[in-house]
């Protein structure tokens, strides 16, 4: 059945306005989850054999084709043979990491003696890495590990080294997985995914090539957004050994607040002059700083509503939430305007003589503005995405539960319909 754009919009007019009593963060609760060492700087990949050498001397490296074609890949071979430590390259890794690629890599390497795993390369070669640990500790069928806390306990160190600007990937203790099987994606977290030794070198995205560069750095502003207006859950005394998200929380919000001060304006730098170093790592601080933050809020309905949209449309994550986001953003503005307010003022156009609620309404303009410079779509039509595909893909986005609980504002299939297809009509007026 294909609805029209008016049909759906006037089926789903959102009757909830949020959690009211989970809008606040009580007490002054925060939480940070984070690997053992995190080094970061300009040149610092020269450490990378160094801190892969302290953990083990046979090492599973999960890369790409295209970053093992690179010079600095063969460095870091050289470097890594100079101490002696045995290398196996894993190069396949693909675009959100389908379950056969996990299965393929075991395939290979299983029977390995290995005693450290380096990620390298973007958001799925470091979610390669992190699952690779489990699969080389554990064994077992992969889907196994689906959900939170089913890893059973450490696993073989792990060193991640992120090459784009973006997916925080290097410091999350979880690992996405798209699985064919439901055409979802799916987590493997727990806290002994968290890595024994982070090294971010900016230097390594001034090779990215510019769609890369905005694909990540949308997803980077997306997570800042969603973290520092997440639902705060205020987790009890002994929850937080069930719980691994606990929404919005004070030190998280520390990380929001320094990400979205860095984002102001340095993707637009970067995209004006794409070898500007101090843009780049003021970008890739800020998607360490939003890694930080989804590590222990997690991520809402921005991305819950994206993955059936990816599988779809086969546009990558970070354009689709780039898309979405202001659209996601106008859903949740009635429960979140000091925020937005207050973000107003981290991108530099907060204005002390309007209230909140136009403070609110320039946040979500300027975000749209760096999305535009990023030349993200304004449209899911844009996209490719079908009206009709609208129905389907709400009620798919509605499953991933641990998102949707997530959102500020609650979230029900009509209301993803609202949102999606405002979306898809590029509306950007002021919801009522």
């Amino acid at each position: 059945m294909i609805h029209t754009a008016q049909q759906l919009v006037s089926a789903s007019k959102p009757e909830h306005t949020g959690h009211p009593d989970h809008n606040a963060v009580i007490n002054g609760f925060g939480l940070v989850r984070q690997p053992g060492t995190v080094l970061f700087g300009v040149g610092r990949r020269d450490t990378i054999a160094s801190a892969v050498a302290s953990l083990g001397d046979e090492v599973l490296i999960c890369s790409d084709a295209r970053m093992v074609q690179t010079p600095e890949f063969e460095e870091i071979i050289s470097d890594l043979k100079k101490r002696d430590v045995g290398v196996h390259v894993y190069s396949n890794v693909e675009p959100d990491l389908p379950r056969t690629n996990v299965e393929d890599l075991i395939e290979q390497v299983g029977q390995e003696q290995i005693n450290v795993v380096l990620g390298l390369g973007g958001g799925s070669c470091l979610d390669m890495a992190k699952i690779a640990t489990v699969m080389l500790t554990y064994g077992g069928d992969v889907q196994s590990y689906y959900g939170e806390f089913k890893v059973p306990g450490s696993t073989i160190p792990l060193v991640t080294v992120p090459t784009t600007a973006g997916t925080g990937a290097e410091v999350t203790c979880i690992s996405v997985i798209y699985e064919p099987a439901s055409d979802m994606k799916v987590g493997v977290a727990s806290p002994h995914l968290e890595a024994s030794a982070t090294i971010v070198d900016p230097e390594f995205t001034l090779t990215c090539p510019p769609g890369l560069t905005a694909a990540t750095g949308a997803d980077a502003l997306s997570h800042l957004i969603e973290a520092f207006t997440a639902t705060a859950k205020n987790p009890g005394n002994g929850a937080l050994e069930n719980v691994l998200y606990v929404g919005k929380n004070t030190m998280a919000d520390m990380h929001c607040r320094e990400g979205i001060r860095l984002v102001a304006t340095s993707l637009e730098r970067i995209m004006a002059n794409p070898n500007d170093v101090e843009a780049r790592s003021a970008t890739m601080r800020a998607a360490l700083h939003a890694g930080y933050a989804i590590n222990t809020t997690g991520t809402a309905g921005i991305h819950a509503l994206q993955a059936p949209i990816g599988a779809r449309t086969h546009t990558p994550h970070g354009v689709g939430v780039g898309v979405l986001l202001p659209y996601v953003m106008r859903y949740n503005l009635p429960v979140r305007t000091p925020e937005f307010a207050h973000m107003a003022d981290l991108l530099g156009v907060f204005e002390a003589a309007q209230d909140d609620l136009a403070n609110a309404h320039a946040a979500i303009e300027r975000v749209e503005e760096i999305l535009a410079t990023l030349e993200i779509p304004s449209s899911l039509d844009d996209l490719g995405l079908k009206r009709e595909d609208i129905p389907t893909v709400a009620a798919n986005a509605l499953r991933a539960t641990r998102l949707t609980a997530n959102n500020p504002r609650e979230l029900s299939e009509e209301s993803m319909i609202h949102i999606l297809v405002r979306a898809h009509a590029g509306d950007r007026s002021w919801w009522s």
